[in-house]
């Protein structure tokens, strides 16, 4: 069914940090056919700070009140990790559509409710793992597919930054093992993983390094001195079900070399690679053979706007595919992809510790 051009999408937003703020309060505004008519905060005051500042109704402290609104069609999850999957399951009860941020859990099992509960409701289901948005890696995806590196045999990703270890780092929730799960590995490794599997689907085995440089930092919430518990570098090596092989490296502890990140993808015929941010940087190039220089190639125009477009471009996915019924199986990711980047996740510990391949 078509729906209508005077359809709303009426969303409640759980959490007020920074991201909702960049990401999901002025992406979701920025689709004609969408609302916000409420947040959801622990603290009153700065959620009615943010809600007026974008011109939002109602204010709730407590997400239940809010996922059990019969005026909502969808919400919107933007808190720390630990307290994904409650909430996705609050919402998908009441009968919402979910937007949840990545990783969607905390732990498989975790995940494997979220996916059940998403299962019952036959409600939308999507988990925002914004690269799959750049226009860089849609236009290599778009490539690969029409034989443009060849046969390809290996995939690399690489993330490198010295965030970690600036002096005025401060370990906010993703920096709790406690809140988060994990540091860079859940915080980036699980976007390199899901890129991984969505440029060449299901990976069979995984093996894996992490390590944690012992040190203190300022905690955001406390402004006292703590030790960071969560690891800063986190590398896989992973083997696809078709017998293509992989590599990723995520790191907030370590220099960039040329860019600070990216997706490269070789094959017989050549290479591509795309750059990886919220849009600051979104370019693609090519090499071969007998070309081994880095050549850019075309893309939309909007590729070099310098902004976060990806962000917006998520958030209008999601209600676009509220408003049809279906996710665009072509780009969006649904709690199933989540579920994947979770074992993923699971995977790269117990290898982590076993020093040994580990099968998915």
């Amino acid at each position: 069914m078509i729906p209508s051009l005077n359809s709303k999408i009426r969303v409640g937003v759980i959490g007020t940090g920074t991201f909702a703020e960049t990401c999901h309060l002025p992406g979701l505004q920025s689709h004609p056919q969408a609302e916000v008519v409420a947040i959801c905060g622990r603290r009153y005051d700065h959620a009615r700070s943010l809600a007026d500042r974008f011109k939002i109704p109602d204010v709730h402290t407590d997400y239940h009140e809010l996922c059990a609104r019969p005026d909502l069609d969808a919400v919107t999850i933007v808190t720390p990790n630990i307290e994904h999957a409650k909430q996705a399951m609050a919402a998908f009860d009441s009968g919402k559509h979910v937007f949840c941020e990545k990783p969607m859990a905390m732990t498989i099992d975790e995940a494997r409710e979220m996916v059940r509960a998403a299962e019952m409701s036959r409600k939308i289901h999507q988990v925002a793992f914004t690269y799959r948005y750049l226009y860089s890696v849609l236009e290599l995806r778009r490539r690969l597919l029409q034989g443009d590196v060849g046969t390809p045999y290996y995939l690399r990703i690489q993330y490198d930054s010295w965030e970690g270890m600036q002096p005025n780092y401060q370990i906010g929730n993703r920096g709790k093992f406690n809140l988060a799960g994990g540091g860079v590995l859940y915080d980036v490794g699980v976007h390199l993983f899901d890129l991984a599997r969505f440029i060449f689907g299901p990976i069979e085995m995984v093996a894996g390094i992490s390590q944690l440089i012992p040190r203190q930092r300022i905690g955001s919430g406390t402004g006292t001195p703590a030790n960071v518990d969560t690891e800063d570098i986190a590398a896989a090596w992973f083997v696809y079900e078709g017998g293509i092989r992989g590599q990723l490296f995520a790191s907030r502890a370590t220099p960039t070399v040329g860019d600070k990140s990216y997706l490269e993808v070789i094959g017989s015929e050549g290479a591509l690679k795309a750059s990886l941010s919220r849009g600051s940087v979104d370019v693609l190039k090519f090499s071969s053979p007998t070309r081994p220089a880095w050549e850019e190639l075309s893309l939309p125009q909007e590729a070099r706007d310098k902004q976060p477009h990806c962000l917006g471009m998520m958030m209008r996915s999601f209600v676009d595919a509220c408003l049809r019924g279906k996710l665009d199986g072509n780009v969006d990711a649904s709690f199933y992809d989540g579920f994947a980047a979770q074992q993923a996740l699971a995977a790269v510990t117990e290898a982590t510790t076993q020093f040994s391949w580990v099968r998915i």
